[in-house]
């Protein structure tokens, strides 16, 4: 009785704090700074109090229809971790106009030490502005005097010209969102599509009503008395019917991050408009729903790419130099993408059209992705082989939900071979053939062809990364268990290493490898081909691992993976909303030899196992004998494919369920 008094009087107290709540710009409440832990997500670092977003239309005579969009976001800020949510960027989108960024205010609000509401304004020394593209200019800011229990909340408006491009309405975070409002009015001519994504369920309400809209139109007026035109400037009103798209969402909660989720911005709940058509009386319709293939054509007819494509002129003597006495696609592949990778260097900037321009761009040694990666397409079918831009979508970009150009923000080279399209990118000073930095790893790109066709093509790596470990080890009289480790990586997990090791010294090097070897000490710690692509990355080591043979009424029990064996299960949900991304093919190998110790013989082995998941997804083998005095095991892991269903979810977690057991189980030795 007394716990559900307790639990009512907690609820009322939550629902008081939320009637009390006001949603104005500048209304934050005592309560709400008081707030220690969000009342449903109490391991939230920071909750979104409350997000509005309105967007209409209006018209000038200058500037034609434009958007003006206001954005209100309050944020609570409860623990240390939460402080980057004190931080925000807005995209200002530029060409021949651009987005106008207006009447940006923001405060930090706390309680001093008389249990008063201080407010602390945001000035100019937390407002950055950074061009992050041709096309692309970031406002970026960092809010005042953040601390933990802290309120914080901004506001401003974009005036914008782009009517087609709207940028997605989103509803969820990786942190608690209370509340959040979202209204959209167009004028009954913009005919607009809604495409919902997310698993938090919601509903768009729509109603129309008429307005009446005024603006000046500047007329041109013969008066003969001064002989010439003089300008007349009238107000003129219109009435028109407005299409109004709203959503209210409340308790929206936190996307939790999983192991392999990939991308987890692809899941989010939102919403995305789509232009379908224009039908402004007395003008023609004009229509703008499309598909993949108008986007690629539209894309490859502008000059800052199809045109940068037929550019050769510029590399024809070095390509036709290096490619001499060479003859495999695969030879020339690696010629040509090893002289763009040394070569060229990349500016940071993305986008699929270029910057400098291919021939600029290669006298200078510099570029955007653009310049970069068309250069090395170019060179490619110089060399006779069937290469193609790839267009994609970096994951901070998102998924592209519906045809547009908006929803690529990078391109890289495919080149098609007899076992599949193998992807290049020549950005990276770490990235080998076949292999993609984890940012585009992002579900599928779009080919575009010659001939202004297209196709999608999956971003998985055809080539899987491999590591191979040789271990020969040794039990003590002490029953510590040391030897020796080489390991060989290729593909992705070469990249991995040179991109997290290359820069570190040996000690920081061994600090981190020794993070994820279950408590073995390392030493003698040493990597080759750090910095020679198209080599695999080796890695060698001693070890000593204590705490690995227990010794049980004169027994000796331990795993014959010593510190090498999984521990625990990725996969700990008893359900999963979100598919399993690995991002590449994975296969990792281990022969480990393990001396026995003098006056022991073994009593009893694990038994050998393999097992399958799916038909050609996944694979495990383990494989153990004993040869003299010495124990020999062969393990093999596989996953063959890097994107997994959520419906598999149950069977990749009974894989993994039997893949620990089996690693974990013991090798038995009694004396002699």
């Amino acid at each position: 009785m007394k716990t559900a008094i307790l639990t009512a009087i907690t609820v009322l107290c939550f629902l008081n704090i939320s009637v009390a709540q006001n949603y104005k710009f500048g209304k934050v409440s005592k309560e709400e700074i008081l707030q220690k832990e969000h009342p449903t997500d109490p391991t939230a670092e920071a909750a979104i109090l409350y997000r509005e977003i309105k967007t209409e239309f209006q018209y000038t005579e200058d500037s034609g229809w434009y958007m003006v969009t206001d954005y209100f976001e309050r944020v609570k800020i409860y623990t240390k971790e939460g402080f980057d949510r004190a931080n925000a960027t807005i995209d200002l989108y530029k060409g021949d106009k651009a987005d106008k960024l207006i009447g940006l205010k923001g405060y930090t609000y706390y309680l001093n030490a008389d249990g008063k509401v201080e407010e602390v304004k945001l000035k100019s020394d937390g407002i950055f502005e950074e061009e992050s593209s041709k096309y692309l200019t970031q406002t970026k800011i960092t809010m005042p005097d953040v601390r933990e229990g802290c309120v914080i909340e901004y506001k401003y408006t974009i005036n914008s010209p782009f009517i087609f491009n709207i940028d997605e309405f989103r509803f969820q975070e990786t942190i608690p969102v209370d509340k959040v409002s979202v209204l959209f009015k167009t004028p009954e001519y913009f005919i607009y599509k809604t495409h919902q994504r997310g698993w938090v369920p919601y509903k768009v309400e729509t109603y129309s009503r008429e307005r009446l809209m005024s603006f000046r139109q500047t007329e041109q007026m013969d008066t003969r008395t001064f002989g010439k035109e003089v300008p007349k400037v009238e107000t003129r009103e219109i009435k028109f019917k407005e299409d109004s798209y709203t959503v209210e969402l409340e308790n929206v909660p936190a996307l939790k991050e999983e192991a392999f989720v990939g991308n987890l911005n692809n899941y989010t709940t939102a919403l995305q408009f789509e232009m379908s058509y224009i039908d402004i009386p007395g003008v023609p319709l004009k229509t703008y729903a499309t598909d993949w293939e108008d986007v690629s054509k539209s894309i490859y007819r502008v000059t800052e790419f199809g045109a940068e494509l037929e550019r050769n002129n510029y590399f024809e003597k070095d390509i036709d130099n290096i490619l001499s006495g060479l003859t495999t696609p695969e030879e020339k592949i690696g010629a040509i993408f090893y002289f763009v990778l040394n070569k060229m260097n990349w500016n940071g900037y993305r986008g699929f059209y270029t910057n400098e321009g291919v021939k600029t761009a290669y006298k200078k040694g510099s570029g955007n992705v653009a310049d970069i990666n068309l250069m090395l397409v170019a060179m490619l079918r110089h060399a006779k082989l069937d290469a193609n831009p790839v267009l994609v979508s970096t994951k901070s970009h998102g998924i592209p939900l519906f045809p547009t150009r908006n929803g690529f923000n990078y391109v890289i080279a495919g080149v098609n071979l007899p076992q599949g399209t193998l992807l290049l990118d020549a950005t990276n000073k770490d990235a080998d053939i076949g292999v993609l930095k984890s940012s585009i790893l992002n579900w599928q790109g779009r080919v575009i062809k010659k001939d202004g066709t297209s196709g999608w093509v999956s971003l998985s790596s055809i080539v899987p990364a491999v590591k191979s470990a040789m271990v020969n080890a040794e039990i003590k009289p002490d029953m510590s268990v040391s030897g020796k480790s080489k390991n060989r990586f290729t593909g992705n997990y070469a990249f991995k290493y040179r991109s997290e090791f290359k820069s570190m010294n040996e000690d920081a090097q061994r600090k981190e490898l020794e993070k994820n070897s279950n408590q073995a000490e390392l030493s003698n710690c040493k990597f080759e081909n750090m910095n020679t692509l198209g080599e695999p990355v080796s890695l060698e080591y001693d070890f000593e691992a204590l705490d690995v043979v227990e010794d049980v009424a004169g027994k000796l029990y331990f795993s014959p993976m010593v510190f090498m064996a999984t521990k625990e299960t990725p996969f700990k949900s008893e359900t999963r909303q979100y598919p399993i991304d690995y991002g590449y093919p994975i296969k990792d190998r281990y022969i480990i030899n393990i001396v026995l110790p003098e006056g022991y013989i073994v009593e009893s082995l694990p038994e050998n196992a393999a097992f399958n998941l799916g038909e050609n997804t996944g694979s495990y083998r383990y494989l153990i004998s004993q040869v003299g005095n010495k124990l020999q095991l062969s393990v093999e892991f596989a996953m063959n494919k890097s994107f997994i269903a959520a419906e598999e979810y149950p069977n990749l977690k009974k894989f993994y369920e039997l893949l620990i057991a089996k690693e974990n189980e013991k090798v038995v030795l009694s004396k002699a």
